[in-house]
């Protein structure tokens, strides 16, 4: 008998997902599971780019906010 996935909590989904891992359960269980996924306040998007200077633009900025969360998490230990 197949579980409730929508019945579940989160603990218990990612518990299941971990528990199953391989089988066509546990992708319906992560599935539930991210799609209760809220994107928080620190969520950036990056799209598709569609030409090599957007490729180019994109891994600048990801570099950029890399270095920066680097520096933030260094300064704080």
């Amino acid at each position: 008998m197949k579980p409730n996935f929508e019945a579940m909590t989160n603990a218990e989904l990612k518990a299941y997902a971990l528990a199953h891992r391989g089988g066509d359960d546990d992708l319906e269980a992560l599935r539930v599971l991210f799609s209760r996924r809220k994107p928080d306040s620190e969520t950036i998007l990056f799209h598709p780019p569609k030409t090599k200077e957007e490729e180019q633009e994109q891994f600048e900025l990801f570099k950029r906010i890399v270095d920066e969360k680097t520096k933030k998490k260094e300064a704080e230990n």
